[in-house]
């Protein structure tokens, strides 16, 4: 016997099976708080609440992530950029965290404020279930 076999039969071939897309489902959030409310949610909602938590959550960071995951905004904070350089580079780097999800198409709409180690991003995120406004996002860069 040989670890690996000298020849398959027909009906031994594995067939890969295309894993299909669903709707994404997320556990809700209380945006005010933070907290989960330990309810599920499903489609745009389940969007709002990933969004959410991948523009505050830094890349590279949490070894429970992907690299893809999550934001790189510390590298905004103290190198004396300009307003525009920020806005063009937040922009850039809400655009790498978020279009890794399947279900969004685009980012439009964009405008961001730094005020010392807080960035305050507004855009609307153009997915698969429909376009969802995020207004006024505080992101505490730590």
């Amino acid at each position: 016997m040989s670890l690996f076999p000298t020849y398959v039969e027909e009906d031994e071939t594995l067939e890969i099976e295309e894993e299909e897309t669903g709707i994404p489902k997320e556990y809700e959030i209380d945006f005010l708080t933070g907290q989960l409310t330990g309810k599920i949610v499903e489609g745009i909602e389940a969007l709002k609440v990933w969004i959410w938590f991948a523009i505050q959550t830094p890349r590279y960071r949490y070894s429970v992530y992907t690299w893809d995951y999550g934001n790189e905004f510390e590298d905004l904070v103290g190198q004396g950029y300009s307003e525009e350089y920020i806005e063009a580079e937040a922009q850039a780097m809400i655009e790498e965290c978020l279009l890794v999800n399947e279900y969004i198409e685009g980012i439009a709409d964009f405008s961001a404020v730094m005020e010392n180690s807080r960035l305050t991003v507004s855009f609307t995120a153009e997915t698969a279930f429909g376009d969802i406004q995020f207004s006024d996002n505080t992101i505490y860069i730590r």
